[in-house]
């Protein structure tokens, strides 16, 4: 799977509908998108799982992988592309025994680049920071200074994603410092245009050309 980069738009049932969750995604990818998260804090298994195998078969179409966040159950039951956890998740070590090798793990690592380092030494294909600015889904979420990136970047050899308030205005800068991927959630699946939006934050990872 070719590496990490771009876009990495992340759902929301508090923005999304379930009959409108599949449109949503695919306008999304429409946009850019290079990866997509089902993030789905609910306790109805049987919805969950319809809707993260709606989202894989559209992923599967576009070549997008979809990484299913924290529930590991429900990425290995519909055979997604990979899964992310946080601090209060199986650890790495047993996602990997569970998923298999070619499955994509992602770890959220805060502001705390030692737990990137021991995630990339465990096996983890990229690791997430954040929350860099102010946060619609965790307003109360450790910060995280774009300092970090920099450091990061020197120290780690696998791709590192960015998330917390991220916005067309202040990506570029996140990109800059070491960003490979920016992990939004209403920055995308909060605006009205959501093919727009994804397109004008996929469009920061394009090099820009010069001014004549």
């Amino acid at each position: 799977m070719r590496r990490l980069r771009g876009l990495y738009a992340i759902t929301d049932s508090a923005l999304i509908t379930p009959d409108k969750l599949t449109e949503a995604a695919a306008r999304a990818i429409m946009g850019g998108a290079a990866v997509i998260q089902y993030r789905d804090k609910g306790t109805d298994t049987t919805r969950r799982e319809r809707e993260a195998r709606g989202l894989l078969a559209l992923c599967r179409a576009h070549g997008v992988p979809l990484i299913i966040n924290d529930d590991i159950d429900l990425a290995a039951t519909i055979g997604a592309d990979g899964v992310h956890l946080g601090r209060d998740d199986i650890t790495l070590d047993e996602a990997r025994r569970r998923l298999g090798d070619t499955t994509l793990i992602g770890m959220s690592c805060y502001n705390d680049l030692a737990r990137a380092e021991a995630a990339q030494a465990a096996g983890a294909d990229y690791v997430a920071f954040g929350r860099f600015f102010g946060s619609h889904t965790k307003p109360n979420a450790v910060q995280a200074g774009v300092e970090l990136l920099h450091q990061a970047k020197q120290q780690l050899d696998i791709p590192i994603a960015a998330i917390g308030g991220i916005t067309v205005e202040n990506g570029a800068a996140l990109i800059e410092a070491g960003a490979d991927m920016l992990a939004v959630i209403h920055g995308v699946f909060g605006q009205t245009d959501i093919t727009g939006a994804a397109r004008s934050i996929a469009l920061l990872f394009k090099p820009q050309k010069p001014a004549a």
